[in-house]
């Protein structure tokens, strides 16, 4: 069963339909906020962008949370020398519930595969969602590369630990039936915030996000992730590393604690960020969610064109 989960989006089946036949219509990428990734004008204007390295975490492929096609879009527009996928990648707690694969959620992997072919060094460092590829580490899967964590150079010459960080979450390692508990309500609040983000949508709002707002306003969730930065910040001092990159908990950050960098790349559920290192080696957050927002405007404004016409 395990075994399926990890390598059934990489194989080809001979019954599939042509990929024309299997492409999302129209009406799925509306949902998912962005034109199909070989849309005419999706990319930006200027062409790709180019950095040296790129850090994403907690796509929870195989959810229904999951933002696939804003996700696309990026692995579309973002080019670079190495993409580290940081932990929850696929969501295997979510799949062993109740199987949810579309095709979207295929073309990510794909898209990352071509990466790999392309030239791309990818790296994936399993989380505790998708810790079923635990048992692969030191294999390589079509180009992906499997490790427990890694340690990455900056090009400054810094060097930064690369972990997904369930490992420093108690919850996780002390009380598993909790943060399957936890995972749960998490799940019934991201379906909450869905119903009434359509609302929104309608009214010409922008995407709120119910989970954020209580991660950073609950008393105890913020003291829970002050003590999981403090951590990872204590773990890489600890090994003689100038910095860690983690996620886990789907809450961006970058900034120094005790003259150790912390940086959480955030999520692709909720807050679509990516970290990225510049030639220079210098460290930037990029929030993937403006770009959305103004997809969404745009199909709105497409889609009432021919009725106001």
């Amino acid at each position: 069963m395990l075994r399926a989960l990890l390598t059934a989006p990489f194989r080809r089946s001979a019954d599939r339909p042509p990929a024309a036949a299997r492409r999302s219509p129209p009406t799925a990428w509306f949902a998912g906020a962005l034109p199909p990734p070989d849309a005419e004008g999706s990319g930006p204007e200027d062409g790709p962008l180019r950095v040296r390295t790129v850090w994403i975490s907690d796509l929870h492929l195989g959810t229904p949370g999951c933002q696939w096609a804003a996700l696309l879009d990026f692995l579309k527009t973002v080019e670079c020398d190495t993409l580290y996928l940081v932990g929850d990648i696929i969501d295997g707690w979510q799949l062993q519930r109740s199987w949810h694969w579309p095709q979207g959620h295929n073309d990510v992997v794909q898209k990352l595969l071509r990466k790999a072919r392309k030239g791309t060094r990818v790296v994936f460092v399993p989380g505790n969602h998708d810790e079923f590829a635990r048992k692969y580490l030191g294999l390589n899967f079509g180009g992906i590369e499997v490790v427990d964590e890694a340690v990455h150079r900056l090009a400054d010459g810094r060097r930064l630990l690369v972990t997904h960080g369930d490992l420093f979450d108690g919850v996780i390692q002390c009380a598993a039936w909790l943060a399957h508990v936890g995972d749960r309500a998490y799940e019934l609040t991201l379906k909450v915030n869905r119903h009434f983000n359509r609302l929104r949508a309608r009214l010409g709002l922008p995407y709120w996000s119910l989970s954020k707002y209580l991660k950073l306003k609950v008393k105890r969730a913020v003291s829970f992730i002050g003590d999981f930065e403090e951590a990872l910040a204590r773990e890489a001092r600890r090994r003689g590393l100038q910095g860690v990159v983690c996620g886990h908990i789907h809450h961006a950050e970058l900034r120094e604690i005790d003259g150790v960098l912390y940086a959480n790349d955030g999520d692709w559920v909720e807050s679509l960020t990516a970290l990225v290192e510049h030639p220079d080696g210098r460290l930037e957050i990029l929030d993937w969610s403006e770009r959305a927002t103004a997809a969404r405007r745009a199909v709105r404004q497409a889609a009432a064109a021919p009725a106001l016409r």
